[in-house]
């Protein structure tokens, strides 16, 4: 019997199969489709996930399979209004890493046979139901039609928008559809430069966006004004796109030999609670939004870097079966946040008013002419600001700490988890040593932390962000913390 059964092998069940294997607890995953995708779908990794990617010790493959974008451009079609430039930024890795989801699915579902674990495709599950005496049965459907009743401990639903098991869960997926349709085109493209940048053009007769997928290759997608009807708008042609490029970018961009032409409407969703019982949502099943700003993808695998160290410990009997709960608060939180910022940039891109247009692109200009902002938009893309201040796990010292607050990410890294999803003890060697001595199977000592102030008495989570964080002297406090979390 599995310990934990994980429906769907999208990026993030793949992603959360990757990380309970690397723990070593027993995974099954499983997936209706035949084969993973081989549509670029989304198309970029963010800082951020690439830290957590690194903490686990596989983001090397993605690395060598993607392309830098360091920064993105927007023009009205004439005249540059502004640049966002990610250089600057405080992290090993201050771009945008390019690449498609099939790649990034292709990475993955290695990465995890490495780890002895293999998706079974063409394998639906059907339905499940909490048993009384603890743990999950479910039902499988295989390809031959024949079914599969299995038991596992906990249950986890990544299986999309339309996931069987929200629908089974009774979660509302409150939300809407946007009244407007959109082009999309996977394409070869000529004559944009230069090819290392987002190029968005904010014309007046709506966006067109361009985004590198490889040498040459490019995602261009367009909207085309409020929808005309509740029919799912036909697929562009090639030379749809070329004739919509040329009106609203720069002469000379050329496009040919598409790798994928679709139409779509965006859905923002999301449910309330991430999780019921030994049941948990993660990734689309849970929230899906706009496709501005990429955030997505990253923000579903994230959820699974959130929630696996959790289970983790909870399935080695080191922490208590309460520290679960946090899951749902925190993405929940997050999840509202991202909801609502790819909201507010799909609004402000297909504005059609001519003085909205006007003045949108005159504050924007204003705002990024000023360095900071320009730093807290990078910061905002990239997933650095991501936070947990207001979780249960976010706990300050009785005196002030100098560095990073509860909840925010330590912005180093600090050692690569080898498999233990421990807490890193920063602090002087005497109140750390006594931290770990107490809790062996919860923390370690931090090694190289070079950004440790010597005032402060920190505890880094599993997945790089500070739980409590107080001065030196805080050891009681740093203790009680702890307290609450082990088993």
């Amino acid at each position: 019997m599995a310990s934990v059964l994980i429906s769907g092998a999208g990026p993030i069940g793949l992603t959360m199969a990757n990380e309970l294997a690397r723990y070593g607890v027993s995974v099954r995953i499983v997936d209706k489709a035949a084969a993973r995708t081989d549509k670029s779908k989304a198309l970029v990794l963010w800082p951020r996930t690439l830290e957590l990617l690194r903490h686990g010790g596989y983001v090397e493959p993605f690395l060598k399979a993607g392309t830098v974008a360091h920064g993105a451009q927007l023009s009205d079609g004439k005249n540059i209004v502004a640049r966002v430039t990610m250089d600057g930024i405080d992290t090993a890795y201050p771009y945008a890493l390019m690449i498609a989801q099939s790649e990034t699915e292709r990475v993955l579902e290695e990465t995890l046979a490495s780890r002895g674990v293999k998706v079974e495709r063409s394998v639906s599950m059907e339905s499940f139901s909490e048993k009384s005496t603890g743990g999950i049965e479910a039902v499988l459907r295989k390809a031959d039609g024949k079914s599969e009743t299995v038991q596992a401990d906990w249950l986890l639903g990544c299986d999309g928008a339309h996931s069987t098991t929200r629908h089974a869960l009774g979660f509302t997926f409150e939300g809407s559809t946007q009244d407007s349709d959109w082009y999309l085109a996977d394409v070869h493209v000529t004559g944009l430069e230069p090819t290392d940048i987002l190029h968005i053009f904010w014309h007046r007769d709506g966006i067109l966006a361009f985004f590198p997928i490889t040498a040459g290759r490019w995602r261009v997608i367009a909207d085309l004004g409020p929808a005309t009807g509740t029919a799912h708008h036909a697929d562009p042609t090639l030379e749809e796109i070329q004739a919509m490029v040329a009106h609203r970018g720069n002469p000379g961009i050329k496009l040919k030999e598409p790798v994928w032409l679709a139409a779509f409407r965006i859905n923002e969703r999301k449910v309330k609670d991430y999780c019921r019982g030994r049941v948990f949502l993660a990734g689309d099943a849970a929230h899906i939004h706009s496709p501005a700003g990429g955030q997505g993808m990253n923000t579903g695998m994230q959820d699974a870097f959130n929630l696996a160290w959790k289970l983790n410990l909870v399935i080695k009997g080191v922490a208590k079966p309460s520290l679960l709960d946090s899951y749902s608060t925190e993405r929940s939180a997050v999840g509202e946040m991202v909801l609502s910022n790819a909201g507010r940039m799909t609004e402000a891109a297909i504005a059609r008013n001519p003085v909205i247009q006007s003045l949108r692109n005159a504050m924007v200009k204003f705002a990024l002419s000023f360095p900071q902002i320009g730093h807290v938009m990078a910061d905002t893309l990239s997933e650095l600001n991501i936070a947990y201040p207001k979780s249960p796990l976010s706990v300050a010292g009785a005196q002030h700490a100098h560095g990073p607050m509860p909840g925010h990410r330590w912005p180093e890294p600090i050692a690569a988890d080898t498999g233990k999803s421990r807490f890193m003890a920063i602090g002087p060697a005497d109140a750390v040593a006594d931290l770990v001595a107490k809790f062996p199977n919860l923390v370690e000592p931090a090694n190289g932390a070079k950004r440790a102030d010597a005032r402060d008495l920190t505890l880094v989570r599993p997945d790089g962000y500070v739980g409590f964080a107080g001065a030196a002297s805080d050891r009681a406090e740093a203790e009680a913390y702890l307290r609450t979390i082990a088993a």
